[in-house]
């Protein structure tokens, strides 16, 4: 029984990623010209990690709940649950990859 106590707490230690990974650096500017679209880049930038990784955790959330429970059943249900999680924590990676995206480009507009 020892066994599935310790793989049941698997889904927060993979949920600490996602702090780390939202983490985009305050927007930076050309000398102290700052444009309306660089402004509107780094918004978006933001949002689009911030939703992400919040999917990432409410999917990490639902499948860790319900993931706890069927290996209290089976312990044969483990690696599937563990590959679930990975998936959902995918999410988190792809947003943070299109906002450092939208947040690099929000530097190279020139009029």
């Amino acid at each position: 029984m020892g066994n599935v106590f310790v793989s049941g707490r698997t889904p927060a230690p993979l949920a600490d990623p996602l702090l780390a990974l939202c983490t985009v650096t305050e927007p930076t500017a050309d000398g102290n010209h700052y444009t309306s679209y660089a402004g509107y880049a780094h918004l978006g930038s933001g949002i689009s990690c911030g939703l992400s990784c919040l999917a990432a955790g409410l999917a990490i959330g639902v499948v860790g709940d319900a993931g706890v429970r069927a290996v209290g059943q089976n312990e044969r249900l483990f690696v599937g649950m563990i590959l679930i999680l990975i998936f959902g924590e995918a999410l988190a990676l792809y947003g943070l990859i299109v906002s450092l995206i939208m947040a690099e480009k929000g530097n190279d507009y020139h009029c």
